[in-house]
């Protein structure tokens, strides 16, 4: 890879939630170009079929790699690495990486029983992603859909008693689930991109000696490792003061520019308005 030419990191999620993960991905890859895509036109992905989403999560794909260079994508969407992840490969020639596996990895590091708790959207739940690639560490997975935490983090409810409260019955209930199954589990996998923001609340409420696995973060020690020779390569001699960040939307971009720093943790910018087609 040429040394003077700055490799771009697509990102792409169905909404903005993904920006989490983007966060993460610029702490440690800062030298890193990126371009972030909210596909906030058709979403929720969740409610849609299978087929629908792996055309929209396709041609995000494309509009990344095709349009704005990436050189490496990340699907910064549960629902659309779970039911999309094949044909977002087939349908870009570059390296793909999705938030599940990273979690799943990340879940079979930290646990000592095998038995790990994940909580995440009703779509990525209903798809049972997370339990099959727990399944395949060697791990006994239980998952459980958590409705109400998206809108409360969209909401800007990330510190409010309201919240807390939803996330104690939510983990309650799972407990109680888990010991009813006969299940010791030692971590808890957050299965959500908009979760990272409620990390605090929830590690409050998890019971002592639970370890929470932020799956955003996960995914960027991942690219890191996967993809970080060839940024190291191309930030080598260089003075890197401030990552370079572009961010997309499908619509609504006046929501993105407004919700979309409190994911990012630093302003979004102008979000420049993008037609992916039907």
């Amino acid at each position: 890879m040429n040394s003077n030419r700055t490799p771009t990191i697509g990102v792409f999620d169905s909404g903005f939630g993904g920006l989490t993960v983007l966060r993460a991905l610029i702490q440690r890859l800062p030298q890193a170009r990126f371009a972030f895509l909210g596909d906030t036109a058709r979403l929720p992905y969740g409610s849609k079929s299978r087929r629908t989403i792996a055309r929209y999560a396709a041609q995000s794909a494309q509009f990344l790699v095709q349009e704005q260079g990436a050189e490496f994508l990340i699907i910064a969407c549960n629902t659309a690495s779970a039911l999309a992840l094949d044909a977002i490969q087939d349908a870009v020639p570059v390296p793909v990486l999705g938030v599940i596996e990273p979690g799943a990895t990340a879940a079979r590091a930290a646990s000592r029983t095998g038995d790990v708790l994940v909580i995440a959207t009703d779509a990525t739940v209903q798809s049972h992603a997370y339990a099959a690639a727990c399944r395949a560490h060697g791990l006994r997975a239980l998952e459980k859909a958590c409705p109400l935490l998206v809108p409360l983090v969209e909401e800007g409810w990330t510190d409010h008693p309201v919240t807390e409260q939803v996330i104690r019955i939510y983990l309650d209930e799972l407990n109680a689930e888990a010991a009813a199954a006969g299940l010791n589990p030692d971590t808890l996998v957050l299965g959500c991109t908009h979760y990272p923001l409620l990390r605090p609340l929830i590690e409050a409420a998890v019971p002592s000696g639970i370890r929470v696995i932020d799956s955003a973060e996960s995914t960027a020690e991942t690219a890191q490792r996967q993809f970080g020779e060839s940024f190291a390569l191309s930030a080598a001699g260089l003075d890197i003061v401030e990552p370079e960040i572009h961010c997309f939307a499908s619509d609504s971009v006046e929501k993105f520019e407004r919700l979309g720093s409190r994911f990012l943790d630093r302003a979004v910018g102008k979000v420049k308005l993008v037609d992916l087609g039907g």
